[in-house]
């Protein structure tokens, strides 16, 4: 079986082409792939199929072998494989998701391979029932405290198809990440779990950002946990709607306009290619 290993900002899949190659268990496959010593490595693996309704189809699954419904690293390296391997020759395309239909736009370098994707990450939701999260369905969370033992944290929830639980602290370097992040991703408020964002506020127009992701571990960077990064800055009065996000692995380019769906603009890297024989 072919694959292909791209990141994001360094949040890495393994890709495969779901055109060609038949995968018969993906979650376990997943499982396989993903793991750092006896796979190939990478924060879980990224299926690109056949659509009805789109250019291309995305499944994304973590490396723990759970789906996902969306990654927003992971489908600009959607676009970019698709465009740079033939799948589709525009520089404006849709993906589908677990989060319906998104458009991108591509941006090719000299090279005439694509190097940033500009994807529109839909409308985010707000309410609890949209996460899921126990308690009122149509109420929003905002600067909630939540407690873990003897520490209390300010959350807010957003989700971008996918759930996320922003937390601001004063320096996101030092906070204990891998301590406290598996601790809320578990929380019995969230009955489906949820991805955890640390953010640290620079300025009204600058953040740096830790992510915790369910089913993965503290990732290199999270494109739908960036663009909750900027909802929550704005309805928490601490940003603006346009805001660079720092992340370990790069940077990303978040605006929430005006009219409800959050743009996102990052980089998109292929990295190598190779056969492997599934077990």
């Amino acid at each position: 079986m072919r694959f292909t290993k791209m990141h994001g900002a360094g949040n890495d899949y393994v890709y495969i082409n779901g055109f060609v190659e038949q995968v018969g268990d993906p979650a376990r496959l997943a499982q396989q792939l993903s793991n750092r010593n006896f796979g190939i490595g990478s924060d879980g693996l990224i299926l690109i199929l056949p659509s009805a309704q789109a250019d291309v189809r995305m499944r994304m699954f973590n490396a723990d072998g759970s789906e996902a419904e969306m990654c927003g690293n992971g489908i600009r390296c959607v676009a970019k494989y698709a465009y740079d391997h033939g799948l589709v020759d525009r520089l404006r395309i849709s993906v589908e998701t677990g989060n319906g239909v998104l458009p991108l736009e591509l941006f090719a370098g000299e090279s005439g391979r694509i190097e940033q994707v500009r994807v529109n990450m839909g409308v985010p939701k707000l309410t609890r029932a949209d996460l899921p999260m126990v308690g009122p369905a149509e109420q929003q969370v905002l600067s909630v405290p939540l407690i873990l033992d003897y520490d209390s944290f300010e959350i807010s929830c957003v989700s971008m198809g996918n759930p996320h639980c922003v937390i601001f602290v004063e320096d996101v370097e030092s906070f204990p990440v891998a301590k406290i992040g598996p601790l809320i991703e578990m929380h019995p408020w969230f009955p489906r779990r949820i991805n955890v964002e640390f953010v640290q506020v620079l300025s009204p127009t600058e953040v740096i950002q830790r992510t915790w992701e369910r089913g993965a571990g503290e990732t290199l960077a999270c494109g739908t946990g960036a663009s909750a990064v900027c909802v929550a800055g704005v309805l928490t009065g601490r940003t603006e709607r346009k805001i660079v996000n720092h992340l370990r692995g790069g940077d990303l380019e978040l605006e929430w306009l005006a009219d409800g769906p959050v743009m996102m603009t990052g980089p998109a890297v292929e990295v190598f290619s190779g056969e492997f024989a599934p077990q």
